[in-house]
């Protein structure tokens, strides 16, 4: 007899007549050896002997038709119709006799679902007694019917699930195929005033309005605004107003930030701005779209209670995954160009005095980093000044907090 659960998994072979690797292992261990350590030829014996059992035992399972050779007994029915079929098969293996019956009960989360009720009263009229067997077609097709119920209701639901997975597939692809350009690209400048074009135009529309007469334009703001993100001074006060329009201001501002870069790449040198350009890039799309995966996350958590407004979910969640998509597209642009322009080189000795000064600084003696100025122990850093917050603005007057820039290290 053989008493297994959950056998309706694919490979779970029960022979007729017994495994006669399985007994081999199991009459060595009871002879007290170690299968694993018995040479070959003592291992082939006792394999012979007890493969000639289970052939006999096989063969009289075959020949005695009483026998009826495997029985498979479920104690309940799957929601899905292929796992029920899939214990069946446990029987009746490559021409092999065996049967299969089901026993359920009208407390099975199936029977429930097509109204397991109804038929207890159905019961109690007919005056059946208490765990008397009801068997009839009737029953069987309920069953599979409720089945398919079930089996439909999952289909819809693992649908549902790669509609939503289909949105996050697609801005994959396109993060995806944007960083293989980076890293593909030998040289990435003229990507970068593309970029440089969208942020610049956006900077200016984002302090004169298209509506505005030339004279109302706050140019003081504007140069303000593009000192904060370039870290350069555009003197865009000094643009002549007469006669000008917006166009033309935005064509200005370009023209004066690509010769800021120019001149940015004559004092790095073309190798390392090239460099720097990839670098920057790579670091920036990576941190961003981290970052997109977790937002993309909590809408997707509380998208389904739009539901309730009378929405339908699936396109309130296209729609804000867009949106939430060209906003990180467009920080991504911005950060970019920020960064790149505000990289500036410095001398060896600037650098050396640059190091982060809660780590200890480390100088080479007789071969071997030690700390300090040559001491054989670390030297003992002290903080000058008040500690800086994490969430205040950094001192080197990025406009961030200390925690995302110079702290970050």
């Amino acid at each position: 007899m053989t008493i297994a659960t959950n056998m309706a998994g694919r490979g779970t072979d029960i022979l007729l007549g017994g495994n006669a690797e399985f007994r081999t292992r199991e009459e060595l261990r009871q002879r007290g050896l170690d299968p694993a350590a018995v040479l070959p030829e003592e291992w082939q014996a006792v394999y012979n002997e007890i493969k000639g059992q289970t052939d006999n035992e096989r063969e009289l399972v075959l020949t005695a038709g009483d026998l009826g050779g495997l029985h498979i007994i479920g104690t309940e029915r799957h929601e899905s119709r292929r796992i029920d079929n899939q214990l069946r098969g446990r029987a009746g293996r490559q021409g092999d006799p065996g049967s299969s019956r089901f026993y359920l009960s009208l407390e099975d989360d199936l029977l429930r679902i097509f109204g397991s009720d109804r038929l207890s009263s159905i019961m109690g009229k007919l005056g059946m007694n208490e765990g008397e067997p009801i068997e009839h077609r009737m029953i069987t097709k309920a069953i599979e019917g409720a089945q398919r119920k079930v089996e439909a209701h999952n289909f819809e639901i693992r649908k549902h699930l790669l509609e939503y997975d289909d949105v996050m597939n697609k801005q994959r692809e396109v993060i995806y195929e944007l960083r293989r350009q980076v890293l593909a690209a030998e040289q990435l400048k003229e990507t970068v005033m593309e970029m440089l074009e969208e942020v610049a135009e956006g900077v200016v529309a984002a302090q004169i309005g298209d509506d505005l007469h030339p004279e109302e334009w706050d140019l003081a703001a504007l140069q303000e605004a593009l000192k904060r993100h370039f870290s350069v001074d555009l003197q865009v006060q000094d643009f002549p107003r007469t006669g000008a329009n917006l166009a033309a201001l935005r064509e200005h501002v370009l023209e004066r930030l690509r010769q800021s870069y120019d001149q940015k790449e004559a004092q790095l040198g073309e190798p390392m701005m090239r460099h720097l350009e990839k670098l920057v890039m790579l670091q920036i799309i990576d941190t961003r779209w981290k970052d997109h995966l977790l937002a993309m996350d909590y809408l997707k958590e509380g998208i389904g209670l739009r539901g309730y407004a009378q929405k339908n979910p699936l396109n309130e969640y296209k729609r804000e995954a867009f949106e939430i998509f060209s906003t990180m597209m467009g920080v991504v642009r911005s950060e970019i160009t920020e960064y790149l322009f505000k990289i500036q080189a410095g001398k060896p000795e600037e650098m050396v005095q640059k190091v982060d000064p809660r780590r200890p600084r480390y100088v080479e003696h007789r071969g071997n980093m030690l700390g300090g100025d040559g001491d054989s122990r670390p030297a003992t850093v002290r903080r000058e000044g008040r500690k800086i917050g994490r969430n205040e603005p950094c001192p080197c007057g990025s406009g961030k907090k200390y925690k995302r820039c110079c702290g970050a290290a």
